[in-house]
C-alpha cells in the first residue's frame, strides 16, 4: 500500500452523508459538525442524540434505508452500518461517482482514514496509523494531550493576529520574517503556560517593536 497523503480539508458548507445511525454514526456527525459540514444521515433507526439534532434542524435525517440517489451532490460519505452488503454497495457507488468514502473499520474500502485529533483552537494535530491500529493512535493522542495544552492554541491565535497586522503594516517580506522568527522563538508560550498573560503581552510588544522602530 502506498503512503497516505496527509491533508486538512475545509468542509464548511460541504454536503456529507452518513449511512447508519448508531454510536459510530453519532461520533462521525459530531466531528463533522465541528467543521461546519452540512450533514445528511440515512438510517431507519438512529441514536437519540442524532434524533435531537434532526429535530433542531442541525442535521438532515432520512428515515429509511440507503438509496443510490442519496449520493447526489455529496462531497464525502461515511458508511457506518453492520450490513456488509450495503457497505460494499455504497463504496462501489461512491468510487464510480468520485465521492470520497470511508467505510468504518474496513480499511480496504476507505479512500481516507479519520485520524485521532488534538484540537487547541486553531492548532490541530492529527495522528494516523494508516488504519492499522486506531487504538494506538488514540493512545498517542491521550499522551500528547497532556503535553500540548490549551496555551499552545492560544499562542497560535496570537501568532495569527500578529501575522495579519504585519501583512497590512510591514511591506518588506524580510522584515516580516524576522519579526515572526522573534515571536515564534520567544518565551511568549512559556509565559502563557505559567499564567503570566500580562508579561506575555509585553513580550509580544517587544518582539514587534524591536524591528518596527
Amino acid at each position: 500500500m502506498a503512503n497516505l497523503f496527509p491533508i486538512f480539508l475545509n468542509l464548511n458548507g460541504k454536503n456529507c452523508l452518513i449511512i447508519g445511525g448508531g454510536q459510530v454514526a453519532k461520533r462521525k456527525a459530531e466531528d463533522l459538525l465541528e467543521c461546519g459540514a452540512d450533514i445528511r444521515i440515512v438510517s431507519p433507526e438512529i441514536d437519540d442524540q442524532i434524533k435531537a439534532w434532526a429535530h433542531k434542524g442541525i442535521i438532515t435525517w432520512l428515515n429509511r434505508e440507503f438509496e443510490p440517489g442519496d449520493l447526489q451532490d455529496i462531497f464525502m460519505a461515511f458508511v457506518a452500518t453492520d450490513n456488509s452488503r450495503i457497505n460494499r454497495e455504497v463504496v462501489e457507488l461512491c468510487r464510480k461517482q468520485g465521492i470520497l468514502v470511508n467505510a468504518v473499520d474496513d480499511p480496504p474500502n476507505c479512500d481516507f482514514y479519520v485520524p485521532a485529533v488534538i484540537r487547541r483552537n486553531s492548532l490541530i494535530l492529527a495522528i494516523s496509523t494508516e488504519g492499522k491500529s486506531p487504538l494506538f493512535a488514540r493512545k498517542l493522542r491521550r499522551e500528547l494531550e497532556e503535553i500540548i495544552t490549551s496555551e499552545y492554541g492560544e499562542f497560535v491565535d496570537i501568532l495569527g493576529e500578529q501575522r495579519e497586522y504585519l501583512k497590512e503594516n510591514v511591506p518588506d517580506a524580510n522584515t516580516r520574517r524576522k519579526i515572526f522568527n522573534a515571536l515564534v522563538y520567544s518565551d511568549v508560550l512559556d509565559l502563557l503556560r505559567a499564567g503570566e498573560k500580562e508579561k506575555a503581552r509585553e513580550r509580544i510588544k517587544q518582539c514587534m517593536c524591536s524591528w518596527l522602530d
